[in-house]
C-alpha cells in the first residue's frame, strides 16, 4: 500500500524560507506523478505545483517566483522549496501522488480529484 509522509513544516518569519520533504512508500514512486496542495482555515484545498517522473514541473501562476518543486527517485522523495514566504502561505501542506503517472506541461492544473493517495499533512505557520 502506498503512504506518503510529509515533514519540515514549522513556523517561520516573513521573508523565511521552509522546505518540506515528502517519502513515498510502498510502491514504484519514480513513476508517479507528484504534487503539493494546501489548505488554510475555512478555505478549499489548494493546488501548488506538480512534477512527474521526468521533472517536468508546473506551478500555480501565484507561486511559481517563490516555490520550487523537486523529487529524488533514488530516496522516494518529494521536496517543495518556499522562498520569501509570507503570512497567506499559512496553511497545511499536503503531498500527493497520482499512480496512473502522466505527463506535467507547463499549462498543467490539476484539482484533488486527479490524485489518489495523500499524506497526512504538514503545517505552516508565517507570523512575525
Amino acid at each position: 500500500q502506498v503512504q506518503l509522509v510529509e515533514s519540515g513544516g514549522g513556523s517561520v518569519e516573513p521573508g523565511g524560507s521552509l522546505t518540506l520533504s515528502c517519502v513515498v512508500s510502498g510502491g514504484t514512486s519514480g513513476n508517479y506523478l507528484m504534487g503539493w496542495f494546501r489548505q488554510a482555515p475555512n478555505k478549499e484545498r489548494e493546488w501548488v505545483a506538480a512534477i512527474d517522473k521526468d521533472s517536468a514541473t508546473s506551478y500555480a501562476d501565484s507561486l511559481k517566483a517563490r516555490f520550487s518543486i523537486s523529487r529524488d527517485n533514488a530516496k522516494n522523495t518529494l521536496y517543495l522549496q518556499m522562498d520569501d514566504l509570507k503570512p497567506e502561505d499559512s496553511a497545511i501542506y499536503y503531498c500527493a501522488a497520482d499512480l496512473r503517472g502522466g505527463h506535467v506541461w507547463i499549462g498543467y492544473r490539476p484539482s484533488p480529484g486527479d490524485f489518489g493517495y495523500w499524506g497526512q499533512g504538514t503545517q505552516v505557520t508565517v507570523s512575525s
